[in-house]
């Protein structure tokens, strides 16, 4: 008989393959698995962009098939609350917000683990490519690791949980790759097998996304700028809709380059600089213009994941971004809530709201906010 027997696990069900397959995975280690569905976005649900309700029959679809409860639970308004308003607030701002981080630590991890923990679950689990030790360095700690799959890791997005959250989560597809995801979910005859990921913001889905920023925060227009040499270029719907290092969308692709650049003079502009008091969009010529790189940055909103900030004087590394390289570099904390990170190599468009996220080799110990 297994350990797990007779232990409520719930799992966070999407309709997608990963989180299918956590379910099947846990069933199979002999846990009492219920599934979960969240919903959590209502504005324009009647939207062609909005893919809930096919979702909502997916999950349904897989409970069944591997026979087990499913409960829909919706979370809207704690959502906007506390995901969709500070991420309007950052883009408002002149920041780019990832809402997928907010949308861990908020939702996904808070009220979807205070719901199932009144459902009388000993755990929750989610299809997350990521995953949890308990290190063996002190009773009760818990550690956040990197997934073997390198190309899925989504331990960016898990940064800001704490030791209370990861003790009672498990992610079943740590040791997986995503081949083999696609491969058991065939086994097991579920239609979700080739479903596409999901992309776009975080329970909204895939929108044109400008368009969508432009019902909550209305156009400013302004002028686009050569940072090089001053020049206007063209001009800009709105600061709002742009991030550093944004190619596409900003409709001067013909404008050739100053004297200034060392660029050629038909090479693509990429925004450098937003001057928010003066709603002027700068832009440079050529990807590896100096001005798209920096050496350090500052951090705020810290939130380490493995319960202590790191030593100063270590190399750890980290990423500005999802998807990018690991980039070695040493934490200084200025005070409880923020911290410089310098880099042993400059790093490319650093941008203000996203997360910059370190490691220690496989272990996330947490982040903050680049400021």
């Amino acid at each position: 008989m297994s350990a797990n027997t007779g232990k409520t696990v719930v799992v966070g069900m999407s309709g997608g393959v990963d989180s299918s397959v956590a379910a099947i995975l846990l069933k199979e280690q002999g846990w009492n698995v219920v599934g979960l569905f969240m919903k959590n976005w209502e504005d324009d649900d009647t939207g062609e962009y909005c893919s809930s309700r096919q979702d909502l029959v997916d999950a349904t679809s897989v409970a069944d098939r591997i026979g087990i409860d499913i409960e829909v639970v919706n979370f809207a308004a704690e959502y906007k609350e506390r995901v969709f308003a500070e991420f309007l607030r950052e883009y408002q701002a002149g920041r780019t917000p990832n809402p997928d981080v907010l949308c861990n630590s908020e939702i996904k991890f808070r009220a979807f683990l205070d719901h199932a923990m009144t459902l009388g679950a000993e755990k929750i689990a989610t299809g997350h490519y990521a995953g949890v030790r308990e290190s063996n360095e002190g009773e009760g700690a818990y550690q956040l690791l990197k997934a073997e799959d390198g190309t899925k890791d989504q331990s960016y997005f898990l940064h800001r949980l704490n030791q209370q959250q990861l003790a009672k989560t498990l992610f079943p597809l740590a040791g997986l790759y995503k081949r083999e995801v696609r491969k058991m979910a065939e086994a097991a005859g579920l239609h979700v097998a080739a479903k596409k990921d999901s992309t776009g913001i975080c329970f909204i889905g895939e929108r044109p996304f400008k368009e969508f920023l432009m019902r909550y925060l209305p156009p400013k227009q302004g002028e686009i700028r050569c940072l090089d040499d001053g020049r206007v270029l063209g001009e800009h719907d709105g600061l709002t809709y742009h991030t550093l290092g944004q190619r596409k969308g900003l409709h001067i692709g013909g404008v050739k380059g100053g004297k200034s650049g060392e660029s050629g003079d038909h090479d693509a502009w990429f925004v450098a600089k937003k001057d928010m008091e003066n709603n002027v969009l700068y832009v440079v010529q050529g990807h590896d213009h100096p001005a798209l790189f920096v050496e350090d940055l500052i951090a705020r909103q810290l939130s380490w994941v493995s319960g202590q900030a790191p030593h100063s004087q270590w190399v750890y590394t980290a990423k500005t971004r999802y998807r990018q390289t690991d980039a070695a570099c040493q934490v200084e904390m200025r005070d409880r809530d923020s911290c410089r990170v310098q880099f042993a190599e400059p790093q490319w468009a650093v941008t203000p709201g996203q997360s910059v996220v370190v490691y220690e080799s496989k272990v996330c110990l947490g982040g903050g906010v680049i400021a």
